[in-house]
């Protein structure tokens, strides 16, 4: 039986140079690179097997360092659009996911922990800030758990997966840079 929730490790204090791993290895990795012009682009990459990656988003930052342009899979939107503010919770951010529902990043209420809700109210996700903690793969200060088997129980099929990691780091980002 699989277990309900998949927990990755989440290395390095800035989002857009990071990687999010478990006990198999890499799983997801944003690399940032600076163009010669002084424009930045983050790219998500998913290991699909070893020694191999898909290009699963490309995140072009806007000319001040701040969000500018996601292009998720074949879907361009303006990065604003996955970190939405909801005026009904402070420090909440909504994006649309391409199930066609709304999802919200929340601050939890008693904890460090940062909860992703579908547009049920069920917690489909999690963002647990970590003390720094020292692995080969480099140091982590956070984990991203997946919770499998809430909600509809697509959280971790691709395309949702995929959007959850890029709208969690976006949202990281935000909080870092009081965005």
């Amino acid at each position: 039986m699989q277990p309900s929730t998949d927990v990755l490790s989440w290395t390095n204090r800035d989002p857009r140079e990071s990687q999010l791993f478990n006990s198999w290895g890499v799983l997801y990795r944003f690399s940032t690179v600076v163009n010669p012009s002084g424009q930045s682009t983050t790219t998500l990459w998913r290991a699909v097997r070893t020694n191999k990656e898909d290009r699963v988003a490309k995140l072009e930052w806007a000319a001040n360092g701040g969000l500018g342009r996601a292009v998720i899979g074949k879907n361009a939107v303006p990065m604003a659009d996955l970190v939405r503010p909801d005026p009904r919770c402070p420090g909440a951010r909504m994006f649309n996911a391409p199930d066609g529902l709304s999802y919200c990043w929340r601050p939890n209420a008693g904890s460090p922990d940062v909860v992703l809700e579908d547009s049920a109210g069920n917690t489909v996700a999690i963002f647990r800030p970590t003390r720094p903690t020292r692995y080969q793969i480099g140091d982590v200060y956070g984990e991203l758990h997946f919770l499998r088997n809430a909600g509809a129980a697509t959280i971790t099929h691709p395309p949702i997966m995929d959007t959850v990691t890029v709208t969690a780091m976006l949202y990281r980002f935000c909080q870092a840079f009081g965005l």
